[in-house]
């Protein structure tokens, strides 16, 4: 199996703080990206921001399991890197890079590398990556729009 890398980028008004903040907020995917559900899987009774080693499920509006990935970095407000513990694809690992942009805001890139064994998936799976990191910019914007 070949190895692929795919980048996606997009700009965002907001700050960083404000992007990382809506990114690592499993409650907020509904309302930006094309996911219906990301759960944090945390013991029972525990209320507490992600950190490096949890797992988290993202559903389709289906509500089937579509992967699940672990946290294995995160720097606030900078990046944010999880691999896929268990879904379609092997050797799964993404990141998402928060930069100050020269004339304000956020620059997001996101960046994923994987295997696979899928005719195609390559191409589809470029389009989703640029999609999520363009919604998640304009969730952040809107959020902006509206405490302003």
């Amino acid at each position: 199996m070949s190895s692929v890398a795919l980048i996606a980028s997009s700009h965002s008004s907001a700050s960083a703080a404000l992007v990382y903040a809506a990114l690592v907020d499993a409650e907020s995917w509904p309302s930006w990206s094309a996911y219906a559900d990301v759960e944090w899987d945390v013991p029972a009774g525990v209320d507490r921001p992600a950190r490096v080693g949890d797992i988290r499920t993202i559903r389709t509006s289906t509500g089937r399991a579509c992967c699940r990935e672990r946290v294995v970095e995160m720097v606030p407000d900078q990046r944010f890197s999880y691999e896929q513990a268990a879904g379609l694809f092997t050797s799964h690992r993404g990141s998402v890079d928060l930069a100050r942009a020269a004339h304000g805001g956020t620059d997001i890139t996101w960046s994923v590398t994987y295997r696979h064994s899928l005719p195609l998936v390559d191409m589809l799976r470029r389009r989703r990556l640029q999609v999520w990191a363009q919604d998640l910019a304009s969730y952040a914007n809107s959020i902006v729009s509206r405490n302003s």
